[in-house]
Parts: C-alpha cells; structure tokens; sequence
C-alpha cells in the first residue's frame, strides 16, 4: 500500500530528546555502557556459578582443535566426530584429521559447483536476485553436513600430519578473495561468450581449461593433497604402529568405519513456512556436483532435543549448527540465555521468539560444534557440553558449556543416526523435500 513518508521534525526530535532525559536512572546505566560496554554492565554473575563445567553423560573427545581465521567449523566438527571414534578404536590420548585436507577439496567442487550454477542460469540478467545471490559467495569457507559427507565419500580423510596446516588455510581470506576474484572472472567471461552465440559445447570445454587453472592456484596457497601416505602412531601404551601405503578412502574405511549413509539433519525451525515433520532442502546449497543432496527434517523442540540426548547417551558425539553470537560470553566459554539482562539494564522488551527472528533476519546458523556432554535431571537436561574449534584458549580449555534455554533458543540442527527416529520420523524422512530458496536461513551456515 502507498502511504506517505514522514521525517523526523525539529519537534519531534526535541520530544525524543527530553523524554530519554527524564528518567534518572538512564544517566547511571548509560555511563556504565558508555564506560564499560553493555556486555559488561548487564553480565549476570549468577550465570558462571550456574554453568558449570560438570556432567551426567560426558564423552572424552581429546585436546580442542583451532580453526583460527577461518569458517570451517562445520568440516572441523564433521572431523570431531571422527577423530572420537579413531581415538577409541586405536587406544590414542589425542587425534586430528586433516582439515586443510577437506578444505582443499571442499574449494575444488565449489569452484565446480559454481560454474555449473553459472551454465545453468545464462537466460538470467545480471541484476536479477538470483545471479547476485551466486556471485556474492562463490566460494566462502562455510558449509553444511551433507556437504562434508559429500567430501568425505567422494575424497576420504588424512591424518593431520600427513597434511598439516598452511598459512591461508588457517587465514583463508585473502585466499578466498583471490579465488573469488577468478571465479567471477570465468563467470562473466562465460555469460559474455554465451551472449555471443557460442555452443554450450564450447562452453563446457572452456569450463574445464577454467577448472585446470583454479586446481593450479589452489595448490598454491594449500599445496598437493597426499594420494597415498604412511600413517605412524604410537598408543597410551607407548605401542608404536605403521600403516603404510595407504589411501585417504582406505583410510577412512579402516579406521573411522561410519557409515555417513545413516545419518540425517533434523532441524529445528518453528516458522509458518516449514512445518514440523517435513523435509526440506535449499536450491542451489552444495559443493560436490553429483553429491549429497542438502536434506533437513524439521521437528518441535521435544523430539529435536530427545534425539540428541539419546545420541549422546549411547557414546556418539552430535554434530550441531546453531547462532553462535548471541548471549555469549567468549572467554569464559558459556552460551546462556540469562547471562546478559540486557531487559533490566535497558529497560526495553525484546519480543521477537524463535520463529520470528528467523523470520526477520534477527538470527540465522552461523557456526557449527559438536555436543560432547549432557547434563541430566530426573531424565531433563539443564545444560550441555560443547566441543569448539577456537582453540584452547576459550572456555574450559576450549571447552564449552550451554544452557538448556539457550539451546532452545539458538540450536538449529543436529546430526542424528537414523535409528533414534521413530518410525513415524523414518517416513517423514523419505518424502521429497520442500525446496526452499537459496538465501533461506537455514543455508546460512554454508554461506559465511
């Protein structure tokens, strides 16, 4: 409807002036704030006390691995996953998978994944919603579950050590700026010869030359993924141990042994358009072409929390994706719905639930952990253990600790085993997914 726009007037501006003038108690908490920060003057002590680093069902994952300045949480806490079953199948103190390893080949299809996208909306105009929402992000360090079991069983895994770390995999920015830049080169050079008249044939052939020249400059900045390597380690018993010649795939066949095929996302996103016991899936959200398809199956609160209690309670760590930033006390390591009152500090409400941030922007998944750890009460959890990837620094060495209101506020999804669904679940899964848009919150993950 058209209505008629106003601007703040002179008047009004004096009324917005002597009303936030008023009330006295305004002076004390903005000095505080201006001081100090909100952060600081509205910090609940109470909260420190309450999260404690104790648990009814705990697993023991190891030393905290580091991501540093880079988005691969979600290949970090897929590796997390694996390393726990490594660790006990192999009697180890401690264990890492290559990330760099699953980050190489992670750049490599997304680079592939785009270009098809590219081929696949030439008709588009270059100021349409679409291609703007594919040129933005072609290839970030963000991603979703099925997009790591799509690298794992395409590629396998590598020990840490047989491809460690290189500077831009651990500061991947000007990497990505680098690669980004030549994608969208190859893009606009793909849509200009298309409107040209040429073949898609032709088109598909420059693709590839496209491809052996981003292969090229990949290996510069994270260097030759290993195609067979000896793996040497040495147990809690000091028993020293050599695999030689081996695969990444048979390595990953040997020694982590999990079927990914039996895993499902399920979700937890209570908006009008994504009703409960529903699948869904976001168009144009991979990075393997021909690989698994992005899949979630949205549940209420109940179920989405029961499942990951019952994951935990049978040993297995669960992978999870929710909005890291919010009410969150970094150093400290806890993620609480009450540690910050910011309502008393302020006085102001803040209305919006679950549904309705989602809806309007004010929350999305931006990183993604691993549940280690339960808390239980007469069967009711109160607060949950954390495996990060900020490095040891944070929280209980690394370590962190949620609250059970927090993770009903800002958990989004977890990956669960097939068989903790009931049968009623099993056949929700089944059914087609609902296509959602590409910019959809719950692709965000995989777009940071």
């Amino acid at each position: 409807m058209t209505q008629k726009r106003t601007k703040i007037s002179k008047d009004f501006y004096k009324k917005m002036e002597t009303e936030a003038q008023e009330n006295k108690i305004n002076d004390i908490v903005r000095n505080s704030i201006l001081n100090v920060g909100l952060d600081e003057t509205a910090l609940d002590y109470r909260s420190k006390t309450n999260m404690q680093h104790t648990f009814s069902t705990e697993l023991k994952t190891g030393k905290i691995t580091y991501q540093k300045k880079s988005g691969r949480c979600w290949l970090f806490a897929g590796l997390n996953t694996m390393r726990y079953r490594i660790m006990q199948k192999l009697n180890l103190k401690n264990f890492e998978l290559s990330q760099a390893y699953q980050m190489f080949f992670d750049k490599l299809e997304k680079a592939n994944y785009f270009l098809e996208n590219i081929l696949e909306t030439m008709d588009e105009k270059k100021d349409s919603r679409l291609l703007m929402w594919l040129l933005k992000m072609p290839l970030n360090d963000g991603g979703q579950w099925d997009m790591f079991t799509s690298i794992v069983q395409k590629y396998g895994v590598v020990p840490k050590a047989n491809m460690p770390e290189t500077h831009h995999s651990s500061n991947s920015r000007k990497m990505n700026h680098i690669l980004t830049l030549k994608l969208r080169e190859f893009a606009a050079k793909l849509r200009k010869s298309y409107q040209n008249g040429t073949s898609v044939d032709k088109l598909r052939k420059d693709k590839k030359q496209m491809m052996q020249e981003f292969y090229r400059l990949l290996t510069l900045f994270l260097g030759f993924p290993p195609k067979k390597f000896t793996f040497e380690y040495t147990d809690k018993d000091d028993e020293f141990h050599r695999d030689a010649d081996i695969t990444p795939h048979e390595f990953y066949e040997k020694y982590v042994d999990l079927n990914l095929d039996d895993y499902v996302s399920v979700i937890n996103a209570p908006t009008d358009d994504k009703p409960f016991n529903r699948t869904f899936t976001v168009q144009y959200l991979g990075n393997v072409e021909g690989g698994n398809r992005v899949k979630y199956l949205n549940v209420d609160m109940n179920t989405f929390k029961k499942l990951a209690i019952a994951q935990l309670k049978d040993g297995t760590p669960v992978w999870f994706g929710c909005d890291v930033g919010k009410k969150m006390h970094r150093k400290k390591g806890i993620l609480d719905e009450d540690i910050y009152a910011y309502e008393n500090v302020l006085q102001s409400e803040f209305e919006l639930d679950k549904a309705g941030r989602l809806d309007y922007g004010e929350s999305v998944m931006t990183h993604a952990m691993v549940f280690t750890g339960v808390n239980l009460i007469d069967g009711k959890p109160n607060r949950w253990k954390v495996e990060n990837s900020w490095g040891k620094d944070n929280g209980k060495k690394g370590y962190f600790v949620m609250s059970d209101k927090w993770f009903d506020e800002y958990t989004y999804q977890i990956v669960i085993q097939k068989k903790y669904l009931t049968e009623e679940l099993k056949k929700a899964w089944e059914t087609e997914p609902i296509v959602l848009k590409p910019w959809d919150p719950m692709g965000s993950l995989a777009n940071k």
